[in-house]
C-alpha cells in the first residue's frame, strides 16, 4: 500500500481522500464491484474504475494505492451496549476463567486494587467454561472481599453474582421474596441467597453501584470507538439508556465521534418522558434515537430464556417472563404507544415462547393499525418455531441476530433443551429464505466486537469446543455475501438509514473497512484470520495498522 502524487486537472473541486487498486465490493446492486473511490466533504464522489476516478485527483487530494486489498462498506454492528462495554474495557474480565479457583484469584486481584468500599463490578462470567459448570456461591468470595461490595454480571447480562455484603447493603435474606420477572437463588437446605440474581431481582443491587462521572464516561467512550474502528465497526446499534447521548453529542461537538450511534433506549421510558422528546435527540448522520428497546424474556445460559416446553436439564423450568411484561398488558400498550408515534421497537426474545407471543403482539397491533413501513425488529430471534419463521416473513419483522453466540451456545445448547429444539437454533438460512431481513450485531460485551468473528461464525457454524468442523446445525449455515450483507446494508436497513450508508455509493456517507484478503475468495474457515488494515469513516481515516 502506497502514496501517489497527484496533479490538478480541470475546474471540478477535487477530493480530499481517493483509495485506488482495491477491489471495492459495493453492496450497490447497480455497480457491485470498482476499483477506486473518490472522497469529498465526507461522503462519496464518485465510485467507478481508476479512469474515471483519477480527474478527482488535485494538489491537496490524499492518494492511496491499496495494492489489490479488498474493500467493503464500514461494518454496522447491529445490537451492542456499547457504554457498557466502553466502561468494561478497564474492569475486571472474568470470561476467560476456568475453574472457581481462577474465577476467586482474579476478584480477590481486583479488591487488592481498590480502597475500602469500591465496588467490584463487569466481570462477564461464564459457569458453562468452569470445570464443575456450577454457579458461583457467595462464600467463594466473600472472605477475599470483606470491604468491597461486589456485583459482577453473567456474560449475558441477565444474571448478576454478589457478595455478603452486596446482600446487606440491598436488604436481601431469606425472607425476601422473589420480584416479579426476577429470582432470587436460594440455599435449598438454609434458604439463604447464594449471591446469584437473576434478570428483576438484580435491581435490587443495582441501584446502589455509583455510575461513573461524565469525565469517565468521554474517556470510555473514546476508547471504546478506537476500539470499535480497529475492528472494521464504524456504526452501531446501542442497546442502553438515553443519557449516554448527551456523551455522544459532545465527543460529536469535539470532532471525536468517530462512531454513527443510533440508540434504542428502554421502552419503559415512554412512561416517564413525552414519545415527541425521545424522537428529536439526535444528529443525523452521526448520533440518534433509532427506536425503543423492550425485553420478553431472559438468557438460554441462565434458564431464563422461556420456552413452551421444560428445560431438560432442569425439569422444573420453562424460562422467566421479564419485568416489562408485567403487569399483564403493558409491553401491547407500550407498543402501541410507540407505533403511533411513529417509533421503531426491538423487542428481545431468545426461547420459542418468548419468540412466540412477541410475534402475537405485533401482529395484532399491525392488523388493528394502518399498514406502514415499521420495520419493527426481534432481537436475538434464537429459537423459533417453523411456523413463527414463516411468520416473521409475511409480517416483514427483522431479525437482529448475533452470529457468534451460536458457536458459542452450540457447545452446550442440546443439554439445555434437548436435540428437538436445538434444532430450530439460530435458524439463519431459514429466515433467509423466508424473506425475513437478517441485521448482525455482536451483543458486545456479552460476545466480542468482532465483525470478521462474526461473519466467520454465521458461514461456518463452527463451535468454540472444536467438535462440530461441519457446522453445528449445517443447515443452517449462509453464504459470505449474506453474512457481510447483514453487517452492511441490511443493517443500515434495520435503522432506516439505507439510503445513507452501508453501500459504496455515490452521495452516500464514506464509511469503508479495507481487509488484507478477500473475504470473497477465502475459505471460510480461514475468514477468522482476515485483519483489518484501514477504517474510513466520514472520509477520514480513523484506523490504519
Amino acid at each position: 500500500m502506497g502514496y501517489l502524487k497527484s496533479n490538478e486537472k480541470g475546474s471540478r473541486k477535487k477530493a480530499e481522500l481517493i483509495l485506488r487498486n482495491g477491489r471495492f465490493w459495493t453492496l450497490d446492486p447497480v455497480q457491485p464491484e470498482a476499483e477506486a473511490v473518490a472522497v469529498q466533504n465526507g461522503q462519496f464522489a464518485a465510485v467507478g474504475s481508476w479512469d474515471r476516478i483519477k480527474d478527482w485527483a488535485g494538489k491537496s487530494t490524499r492518494l492511496i494505492d491499496l495494492d489489490g486489498a479488498f474493500v467493503v462498506p464500514g461494518f454496522i454492528d447491529s445490537h451492542t451496549h456499547f457504554m457498557e462495554g466502553a466502561l468494561n474495557l478497564a474492569s475486571l474480565d472474568l470470561r476467560e476463567a476456568r475453574s472457581r479457583e481462577e474465577f476467586v484469584k482474579k476478584i480477590k486481584n481486583e479488591a487488592g486494587k481498590l480502597e475500602k468500599g469500591e465496588w467490584i463490578t463487569s466481570g462477564e462470567w461464564d459457569q458453562q467454561q468452569f470445570d464443575s459448570k456450577e454457579l458461583p456461591q457467595k462464600e467463594w468470595i466473600d472472605g477475599v472481599t470483606p470491604e468491597n461490595p461486589v456485583c459482577i454480571y453473567r456474560k449475558d447480562m441477565h444474571t448478576v453474582f454478589v457478595n455478603s455484603l452486596a446482600l446487606k447493603m440491598a436488604g436481601i435474606s431469606k425472607h425476601t421474596p422473589h420480584p416479579e420477572g426476577g429470582k432470587i437463588v436460594k440455599d435449598p437446605g438454609t434458604g439463604e441467597p447464594t449471591g446469584i440474581l437473576i434478570d428483576g431481582a438484580a435491581k435490587l443491587v443495582l441501584p446502589l453501584i455509583p455510575e461513573p462521572d461524565r469525565k469517565e464516561k468521554l474517556a470510555a467512550a473514546e476508547r471504546a470507538i478506537e476500539f470499535a474502528n480497529k475492528r472494521g465497526v464504524t456504526s452501531v446499534h446501542e442497546m442502553g439508556p438515553l443519557d449516554n447521548l448527551s456523551i455522544y453529542k459532545e465527543l460529536y461537538l469535539k470532532n471525536r465521534l468517530n462512531l454513527r450511534i443510533c440508540l434504542y433506549p428502554p421502552i419503559s421510558l415512554m412512561d416517564q418522558w413525552p414519545v415527541s422528546e425521545i424522537k428529536s435527540k439526535k444528529e443525523e448522520g452521526f448520533y440518534k434515537v433509532g427506536g425503543l428497546k423492550g425485553f420478553v424474556d431472559g438468557s438460554l445460559g441462565s434458564s431464563t430464556a422461556l420456552f413452551f416446553e421444560k428445560y431438560t436439564d432442569d425439569a422444573g423450568k420453562k424460562g422467566i417472563l421479564a419485568p416489562d411484561m408485567f403487569p399483564q398488558g403493558k409491553m401491547e400498550e407500550r407498543i402501541k404507544k410507540a407505533d403511533d408515534a411513529g417509533l421503531q421497537v426491538a423487542v428481545h426474545a431468545i426461547g420459542d415462547k418468548a419468540n412466540n407471543i412477541i410475534l402475537d403482539i405485533f401482529e395484532d397491533i399491525m392488523n388493528s393499525s394502518e399498514k406502514r413501513d415499521r420495520r419493527w425488529r426481534i432481537e436475538h430471534a434464537q429459537h423459533l418455531m417453523t411456523e413463527d419463521v414463516i411468520r416473521m416473513g409475511r409480517l416483514g419483522v427483522i431479525a437482529s441476530v448475533q452470529p457468534y453466540h451460536l458457536i458459542d451456545d452450540g457447545q452446550w445448547a442440546e443439554k439445555k433443551i434437548g436435540l428437538s429444539r436445538v434444532r430450530f437454533s439460530y435458524p439463519f438460512k431459514s429466515l433467509l429464505k423466508n424473506k425475513v431481513m437478517l441485521a448482525f450485531g455482536s451483543d458486545w460485551t456479552v460476545a466480542p466486537l468482532e465483525p470478521l468473528l462474526g461473519i466467520y461464525s454465521a458461514v461456518t457454524r463452527r463451535t468454540l469446543d472444536g467438535k462440530n468442523p461441519y457446522g453445528w446445525i449445517p443447515g443452517e449455515k449462509i453464504s459470505v455475501r449474506e453474512a457481510i450483507r447483514g453487517y452492511t446494508v441490511n443493517a443500515a436497513f434495520a435503522e432506516f438509514s439505507e439510503d445513507i450508508k452501508g453501500s459504496i455509493r455515490k452521495g452516500f456517507l464514506a464509511d469503508m473497512v479495507v481487509l488484507d484478503e478477500n473475504l470473497l475468495d477465502r475459505e471460510s474457515v480461514e475468514i477468522k484470520n482476515v485483519q483489518v488494515i484501514m477504517t474510513v469513516f466520514n472520509g477520514r481515516i480513523v484506523y490504519q495498522r
